[in-house]
């Protein structure tokens, strides 16, 4: 077993690679794993990373016996490719850019519409999933939860904006992450859990036999809270948390 503060990782290929039937069962995993580790404090919180987070960190919640918030970060993407991400943004002022060597930096009025936009999405994500108040946090045991790790710029600007908040320890915890973002988040926490570590990681879905997409509803739902009531589409009704997990 690793000494303290050092992450317990099982080093696997794409061939052999570990496939969980869908996130449940891949937090279920991630309990056990970390269930088994000294370092893991009966006070700890949960705190999943929405969307894809949630569903792996709600099954951690009843194996662990742990209370679960959320977290919300956001991608920062091209505005050329979409699907591309440039950048990450996390509550406290965190901003990640990460343009690629050789690639185009978007123009500063760019950068300021997406920042814009994106800033927009995660105060309205936030609010609805009832995000923690920072204070609430502080000199908490904190396990950061994803349901895997491609590119790690969200990961990487959610612990940062938690390590602002002083927490007692913090940890990440995923069932399936690339090698060399494994390599790049283990100094940001005390403590890194995965289930598999991949050299070249493409696709987070791979290991699953379903990943679906999940929306707000379904992520409601996970955290055992009504939605909102009728909204236009994109705000939602203001949700506050503070208290609604102690211990």
């Amino acid at each position: 077993m690793p000494p303290p503060g050092m992450p317990s990782v099982v080093q696997r290929s794409r061939a052999d690679a570990p496939r969980w039937s869908d996130r449940d069962a891949a937090g279920q995993a991630l309990a056990e794993q970390l269930r088994r580790r000294p370092e893991l404090s009966p006070a700890s919180l949960l705190l999943a990373l929405p969307r894809g987070g949630v569903p792996v960190a709600a099954a951690m919640a009843r194996r662990l016996a742990l209370p679960l918030a959320t977290w919300s970060a956001r991608k920062l993407a091209d505005p050329a490719q979409p699907e591309f991400a440039i950048g990450a943004i996390a509550p406290g002022g965190v901003v990640l850019w990460d343009v690629p060597p050789g690639g185009p930096w978007p123009s500063l009025e760019q950068r300021q519409r997406i920042l814009r936009r994106q800033g927009e999405e995660l105060a309205r994500r936030q609010r609805l999933f009832g995000d923690p108040d920072p204070g609430a946090l502080r000199h908490r045991h904190l396990i950061l939860v994803d349901d895997g790790i491609a590119t790690g710029l969200t990961a990487r600007a959610a612990l940062q904006s938690l390590r602002q908040l002083h927490p007692a320890s913090l940890c990440l915890a995923v069932p399936v992450l690339d090698q060399r973002v494994f390599d790049q988040l283990r100094s940001l926490v005390d403590q890194l859990e995965a289930l598999a570590v991949v050299e070249g990681l493409r696709s987070v879905g791979e290991y699953y036999g379903h990943f679906e997409q999940l929306d707000d509803q379904d992520v409601l739902a996970l955290l055992g809270r009504p939605g909102p009531a009728t909204t236009p589409e994109g705000s939602a009704a203001n949700h506050s948390s503070a208290g609604s997990f102690a211990g």
